[in-house]
C-alpha cells in the first residue's frame, strides 16, 4: 500500500503512514506493505514516477496484493493509469475514507449522506477503463435523445439520484432544525465534542455520560451524532453531543454531505475540542480540525487558542488534552506545564478517568464565564418563563413587584437573547 507524503511537510512521516494503515484496517483490509514516498514533482498521468511504479508493481506481483491504496488525491486519469500499470484495483485517500463512511453509517440520514458523497465523487470519474461506458445508445427523444453515450446516461442518472438525496437530506435538516429549536426552548446548554478521529472523543463521551457509544482504537469509530444528558458542577442539566471525527484532507464531498449533521456544532453553547496530545502530529491535527470548523462558519482561534479573547458572537471553545496515560514521565511533565500556563485546558485520560472531574469543572466554568446579571420582571402567570430562568441561569433574588415579581438572574448573553425571543413579554430591567 504506497502512501504519498508530500502535501503536508510539517507532518510526521511515520504518523502519516500509521494513519493511512489505520484507515485501511478500519474496513478490514490487511496491509502487506507500505511505501512512504516524497515527491519532488508530481506527474499528471500517474502522480508518481516510472521507477516508483515498477518497484510497487514488483511487490504487488510477489505479494499477490489485490488492492493498492494511494494516500493522496488521484485524478480519474491517474487512477486509471495506475490500475493499468499494476494490473489491480487502485483507490485514493478520498475513496478509502468514503468506503469507511459507507460501512459505518448506521442511521438512514448517515447512509444518505455517505451515498451523496460517493455519487459526487464518482460523477467525475466516468472516464475509467470500462469500455462499455463509451458505447452509444439509441433514444426516443425523451431521455437524452439519439446518440447519447452510456457515460452521459450514467452521469444523468447520478445527477438525478443526487438531486433526490439532497431533497431527502433537506427534509432531514429541517427536522433537525425543529429538534434544535425545541432544545433551545428547553433551558439546557448544548456542548459539542469535536476532534481528530481516534482522539478519544467517544471514550470521553462515555466517561461523562455513562453511555456505551462505540469507542474503539479505530479511525472513524463514530459517524452518526449521539446526544446524552449530563450534569456539570453548578449546572443541573446539559446536552452533550458526540460528532464524527475529523481527519486531514477530509474529502470535500464528505464535508458537504455531512454539513447538516455538523450543523449541530454551529449551534452549540460550547465546543470541546478533544485532542490526542501525545500524538506526534497533535498540532497538525488541531489545525485540521480548526480549518473544518472555520469552513462550517465556526470562528475559532487559529494559533492554538492562546492569547485571544472570545468575540461576542463566537462559540466558546476549550481543549481537552487526552491520552496523558500513554505519555512517558518527561513528556507528561512538559504537557502538564503547558496546560498550567494556558489555564483553559484539562489534561485527562478518558480511559482511566484521570482529570475528567477537572474537565467537568472547566466545561461548567466556560459555560457560565460570560454570564451577566439581569433584572427581569415577570407576571405571576408567566410560570414557564420563570422556570426557564431558574433552569438556564442562576437566580440570585426574587422580589415581588406589582402584579408580578423581579428576578435577578445571572445569564449568558446568548441566553438573554434567547429568552427575549421565547418570552417577549418578560421585561429586562438591567
Amino acid at each position: 500500500m504506497p502512501e504519498w507524503h508530500g502535501q503536508r511537510l510539517s507532518r510526521d512521516l511515520g504518523a502519516r503512514v500509521e494513519e493511512a494503515k489505520g484507515l485501511a484496517v478500519a474496513i478490514g483490509l490487511e496491509v502487506v506493505a507500505t511505501y512512504p514516498l516524497r515527491l519532488r514533482q508530481t506527474r499528471a498521468a500517474t502522480l508518481i514516477g516510472v521507477g516508483q511504479i515498477e518497484t510497487i508493481k514488483a511487490e504487488v506481483g510477489e505479494g499477490a496484493a489485490q488492492l493498492v491504496i494511494v494516500d493522496a488525491a488521484l485524478t480519474a486519469i491517474q487512477q486509471r493509469n495506475l490500475e493499468t500499470a499494476f494490473g489491480i484495483k487502485v483507490i485514493d485517500r478520498t475513496g478509502l475514507i468514503l468506503e469507511i463512511f459507507g460501512e459505518r453509517a448506521a442511521t438512514a440520514e448517515g447512509r444518505l449522506q455517505v451515498e451523496l458523497a460517493h455519487l459526487d465523487y464518482q460523477a467525475g470519474r466516468l472516464v475509467r477503463s470500462w469500455t462499455h461506458l463509451e458505447r452509444q445508445r439509441g433514444g426516443f427523444g425523451f431521455l437524452g435523445g439519439p446518440g447519447e453515450t452510456q457515460i452521459e446516461a450514467d452521469r444523468r442518472m447520478i445527477r438525478n439520484r443526487m438531486a433526490r438525496i439532497r431533497k431527502q437530506l433537506e427534509e432531514a435538516r429541517r427536522t433537525r432544525q425543529l429538534q434544535r429549536s425545541k432544545r433551545q426552548r428547553a433551558p439546557w446548554p448544548v456542548v459539542a465534542l469535536v476532534g481528530y478521529t481516534n482522539a478519544g472523543k467517544s471514550t470521553f463521551f462515555n466517561r461523562l455520560t455513562g453511555s456505551d457509544v462505540m469507542a474503539e482504537d479505530m479511525l472513524f469509530a463514530t459517524l452518526d451524532p449521539t446526544m446524552r444528558e449530563i450534569r456539570l458542577p453548578g449546572i443541573d442539566k446539559a446536552i452533550l453531543s458526540d460528532t464524527v471525527g475529523f481527519v486531514s484532507d477530509l474529502p470535500t464531498e464528505l464535508v458537504a454531505a455531512f454539513r447538516a449533521t455538523l450543523e449541530e456544532v454551529t449551534t452549540a453553547d460550547l465546543i470541546v475540542h478533544v485532542r490526542d496530545i501525545v500524538h506526534p502530529d497533535s498540532d497538525a491535527q488541531y489545525a485540521d480540525v480548526v480549518a473544518i470548523l472555520n469552513s462550517l462558519g465556526v470562528n475559532g482561534p487559529q494559533d492554538g487558542g492562546e492569547g485571544e479573547d472570545d468575540a461576542p458572537d463566537m462559540i466558546p471553545q476549550i481543549e481537552i488534552w487526552n491520552k496523558i496515560d500513554t505519555a512517558d514521565a518527561e513528556t507528561r511533565g512538559v504537557i502538564e506545564d503547558m496546560a498550567a500556563r494556558r489555564g483553559d485546558v484539562a489534561v485527562i485520560s478518558a480511559v482511566s478517568g484521570e482529570g475528567v472531574d477537572a474537565a467537568r469543572v472547566l466545561m461548567a466554568t466556560q459555560l457560565t464565564a460570560r454570564h451577566k446579571l439581569q433584572r427581569i420582571y415577570l407576571g405571576y402567570e408567566q410560570g414557564e418563563a420563570a422556570a426557564w430562568l431558574h433552569a438556564r441561569g442562576e437566580v440570585l433574588d426574587d422580589e415581588p413587584e406589582g402584579e408580578g415579581h423581579v428576578l435577578t438572574v445571572r445569564l449568558d448573553p446568548a441566553d438573554t437573547a434567547r429568552f427575549a425571543r421565547l418570552f417577549p413579554t418578560g421585561t429586562s430591567q438591567a
